[in-house]
């Protein structure tokens, strides 16, 4: 039965919610397996807790496709749902940083978890207004993919950025 977009967009967030809190954990708990950490927090960078949002999004994104193909404007809203929940961790985080001083722990779960409901919500927005335009959805695709493919390569390859420095160690990367 085909539900509507409200509920598998409420599920989404439940999704992102639920995989991105066990990706924070599972390098670890799998012995940090370079197999498993470009998917998951390698450090506590800002940059891999924005690779916590993506990739539950992204994987979810595809599932959900199935159900909704038929929406000519699908992959134009996952990209700027996607853009959007990537682009509030950090802007949420440095700002609060930056005003503060330091945030404990229970803030940045915060963040990542009002950055993620944003991005669902504007993303369900734009599906029951049904006005979003998309003349290249296969663009649009690509461009998820791409992210993909930078997060895969920067686990191993970092560049030496504020952004993907552990505040913790003070390192890049694995």
């Amino acid at each position: 039965m085909r539900r509507s977009i409200d509920f598998w967009q409420t599920v989404g967030f439940g999704v992102a919610a639920i995989g991105g809190t066990l990706l924070h954990f599972l390098y670890d708990w799998l012995g940090e397996a370079a197999w498993i950490a470009p998917f998951s927090g390698v450090n506590e960078s800002t940059w891999e807790h924005m690779k916590l949002l993506f990739w539950p999004m992204f994987i979810y994104a595809i599932i959900q496709y199935f159900f909704f193909a038929d929406r000519k404007n699908f992959w134009c809203i996952k990209i700027r749902g996607t853009l959007l929940g990537l682009t509030l961790i950090p802007v949420f985080f440095y700002t609060y940083n930056g005003a503060i001083g330091k945030s404990p722990d229970w803030l940045n779960i915060t963040i990542f978890f009002i950055s993620a409901a944003i991005a669902y919500i504007y993303e369900t927005r734009l599906f029951n207004a049904e006005r979003t335009r998309c003349k290249a959805p296969k663009i649009a695709f690509a461009m998820l993919c791409v992210l993909a493919i930078l997060f895969i390569v920067f686990t191993f390859l970092t560049p030496k950025l504020g952004i993907f420095r552990d505040p913790i160690t003070g390192m890049f990367g694995i």
